[in-house]
């Protein structure tokens, strides 16, 4: 290749799905290109950029562009993004996304930028072709997903949902142990046969969008799903090229004073921490389990989690006399906290999550035990990876309703956090090689440099 290609500074213009799981990774990359002298417009809802304004690193060079969101009924007025709705109102907003195409064409036409990275809005490569400009289908969930679920090899039919039997059963080739998919997790994964925006399915969505760009880039690394990436390759007959975990930069923000003071009072690694994401909202019955399951653990705890439904605080939810029997080791927070520096104090040992993509990598990059509770598609599979192929972490297990008990909960977390325990043991063995693996000097990095030159190649 010609020296002056590989030194050319791309403009690429970013436009993800219109959900903070989303567009935070998409932010990150930015970051990380911007680092490297790439100029990025970055297209979002307006209330997407008053938030994410500070996360902006190198606003010389990122430049946000807003989108005005029409409004789609049933959706409550000033709906923007995923957090502002439940998870079953989410296809009307892919509805409202679709309806920005004017507004997106518009500002590609004027910027012309090198590069277009998407991820749901499968219609940018036919703007491509009018404008000129090359495409990047940019996957910020895991390997995994996008290969049981949505690979061409794949048939999903037109007329119905895919039945559990066929959820549960792979497609030809498929190269992971993920795919062992239970009764109840086959039905978490059904979305994918349904509508996703106004005439389309979720399925022909994510995969006419990476079937028509020029490349595919995953939010991965080989080390950690390699077989996959090279399947999905194979499947789409495009180049797949990989940007590694892509985390934040250390926090500088020290951690919130009620916490640190909080964590101060108990011995290393001896508290559990619970974080169950921002959309996951729990139902009365199914709260009060867990929370009756960490109280069964006997070891202090931090659960933060949004307030059941029907419930406007978490304290009203609370089973009667569990505040008195667990004041002074136990606390039931309902609003946000920081994950990251939460996880960097020496007392937490223990991280209980949902395994969304995010806090699957930033598990992985801590010292704390993991325990998994997944509740979507893509969560499941991501728990396979860790639980059943890396052999990382343990999940808990579930019942035939698909939710666990106390019991389960506290077993779990005791199976990782016991001195004694085989579980425990290699558990621990496998993550601190991942996670030595993970933070060497270069890694992350060279993953990004490598993905530029492969930038340079389309």
């Amino acid at each position: 290749m010609n020296p002056n290609v590989k030194s050319k500074k791309f403009h690429i213009a970013m436009f993800p799905w219109f959900a903070f799981g989303h567009i935070n990774p998409f932010l990150l990359l930015s970051n990380e290109l911007a680092k490297r002298g790439h100029k990025i417009s970055f297209l979002l809802p307006n209330k997407a950029k008053l938030q994410l304004g500070p996360t902006n690193l190198h606003p010389d060079l990122i430049a946000f562009h807003t989108l005005s969101v029409p409004h789609v009924d049933p959706l409550p007025l000033g709906t923007e993004t995923a957090s502002d709705i439940p998870l079953s109102q989410t296809h009307h907003l892919a509805t409202a996304m679709d309806l920005t195409r004017h507004q997106v064409e518009s500002i590609l036409q004027r910027l012309k930028p090198d590069l277009v990275f998407y991820d749901s809005a499968h219609w940018v490569p036919e703007l491509a072709q009018k404008i000129g400009f090359k495409t990047v289908c940019y996957n910020v969930v895991c390997a995994a997903s996008l290969a049981i679920a949505l690979v061409p090899a794949r048939e999903v039919p037109e007329d119905r949902p895919l039945t559990e039997a066929e959820l549960a059963e792979p497609p030809s080739g498929y190269p992971s142990a993920a795919v062992v998919l239970r009764q109840h997790e086959a039905r978490a994964l059904s979305f994918i046969s349904l509508e996703f925006g106004k005439g389309v399915r979720f399925y022909d969505r994510i995969t006419t969008a990476m079937r028509k760009c020029d490349a595919i880039a995953i939010r991965t690394c080989q080390e950690v799903e390699g077989q996959l990436c090279n399947y999905i390759g194979a499947q789409y007959e495009k180049p797949v090229l990989l940007t590694g975990p892509v985390l934040p930069e250390p926090e500088k923000t020290p951690l919130d004073d009620r916490w640190a003071k909080w964590l101060d009072r108990f011995g290393p690694g001896s508290v559990v921490f619970c974080a169950l994401g921002s959309q996951w909202v729990l139902e009365k019955d199914q709260f009060q389990e867990m929370v009756l399951g960490f109280e069964m653990t006997e070891l202090p705890f931090l659960v933060a989690v949004k307030p059941p439904v029907g419930a406007t605080t978490v304290e009203e939810a609370l089973p009667e006399g569990f505040e008195e029997r667990v004041r002074g080791r136990g606390v039931v927070h309902g609003g946000w906290v920081q994950q990251m520096q939460l996880l960097g104090h020496k007392s937490v040992g223990c991280f209980v999550n949902h395994c969304g993509f995010g806090s699957m990598w930033e598990g992985l990059m801590s010292e704390s035990r993991l325990v998994l509770v997944p509740h979507l598609g893509d969560q499941i599979l991501n728990t396979r990876l860790l639980a059943d192929e890396l052999r990382v972490a343990v999940e808990v297990e579930r019942e035939e309703s698909g939710w666990f008990s106390k019991e389960s909960l506290s077993r779990a977390v005791k199976c990782v956090m016991g001195g004694d325990s085989e579980v425990g043991g290699w558990v621990k063995k496998n993550h601190a090689k991942w996670r030595e693996t993970l933070a060497s000097q270069g890694f992350m990095s060279g993953y990004i440099d490598d993905f530029i030159h492969k930038l340079h190649e389309i």
